[in-house]
């Protein structure tokens, strides 16, 4: 049996008369902003459904979650509709770039996982097909959700550890407070105030705190 046809050997009719669903998400609107090629990748594995044998009309797109991250499942509608249609036995396959883009967290998709065994529902990424009810496969998608967890897991840290070097060098900049701005030149420690934000913002509040008599607290 060719590769070509040992992932179409685990679609059956019965998984073909249920619908397929693309999932589609990026962490932040900076990445949807400037990574589009990452986007188009996602929204073309809609050609990977038909070729599984999908018709193209019941291929469905979910990308409520753009810019959104996959840390958790709560503010994540796109997530919480696929796996409300998984638990209606609407659907056949599941189809993600990578576990990445389904969870970060190893609850949201080993939740998925079991769901997706329960109602006979495929799970696919670009270049896979896995049936979660088989032993082997479940075993490689328990290991995608745990090496898409470490990797969050280390990218934090070296986020983190970039922005501790940064602040030791005293070269760290924060998001500035509405109406503040920093001093061209000056230290990173440094604020001035806009005069355009002066005259509506903080200071304007000074001016009327000093007339109403109220305290600095």
């Amino acid at each position: 049996m060719t590769t070509d046809t040992l992932p179409r050997s685990k679609v059956t009719a019965t998984h073909r008369a249920q619908l397929a669903y693309v999932y589609v998400r990026q962490s932040s609107l900076n990445q949807v902003r400037h990574h589009g090629e990452s986007t188009d990748l996602q929204y073309q594995l809609v050609e990977r459904a038909v070729s599984l044998g999908w018709p193209r009309d019941r291929v469905h797109l979910v990308d409520d979650d753009l810019g959104k991250s996959a840390v958790s499942a709560e503010y994540r509608q796109g997530f919480q509709f696929l796996m409300a249609e998984i638990g209606l036995g609407r659907v056949g396959l599941v189809i993600s770039l990578d576990a990445s883009r389904l969870a970060r967290n190893n609850s949201d998709w080993y939740r998925l996982i079991e769901l997706s065994s329960m109602f006979g529902v495929l799970i696919a990424d670009a270049e896979q097909l896995y049936d979660p009810r088989t032993y082997h496969d479940r075993l490689l998608l328990g290991l995608s959700g745990m090496m898409s967890e470490a990797e969050l897991h280390h990218l934090k840290i070296r986020l983190q550890a970039g922005a501790r070097h940064k602040a030791e060098r005293g070269e760290l900049r924060q998001a500035l407070p509405v109406g503040l701005v920093r001093q061209p030149g000056r230290s990173a420690t440094t604020w001035g105030v806009s005069s355009s934000s002066c005259r509506r913002g903080p200071c304007a509040l000074q001016r009327r705190m000093r007339r109403s008599g109220a305290r600095r607290v």
